[in-house]
């Protein structure tokens, strides 16, 4: 996404979480149904593929390993003040 890209993602896990509205969603376990997500992106008009790339590149902007790094940190501050008291 980041790349500005359609993507075809498992809707399975957190995935879905990460990706919002801004992907093509498939069953990892069904071949046929990969294959329509695939289809599906490669079958996109102008405009279907400049929103679903606008998504996400959008959706990939909340996430960095900069905002990673201060989550991490922010629960480890959390776990530390609290085993002090």
């Amino acid at each position: 996404m980041a790349c500005g890209c359609p993507v075809v993602v498992s809707n399975t896990s957190s995935l879905q979480e990460v990706v919002g509205d801004a992907s093509i969603l498939v069953d990892p376990e069904n071949v046929k149904n990969i294959a329509e997500g695939i289809k599906k992106v490669l079958n996109l008009d102008e405009d279907e593929r400049r929103v679903l790339i606008e998504k996400g590149l959008k959706q990939a902007q909340k996430f960095s390993w900069e905002k990673c790094a201060k989550k991490t940190l922010e629960v480890l501050e959390l776990v530390s003040n609290k085993s002090k008291s």
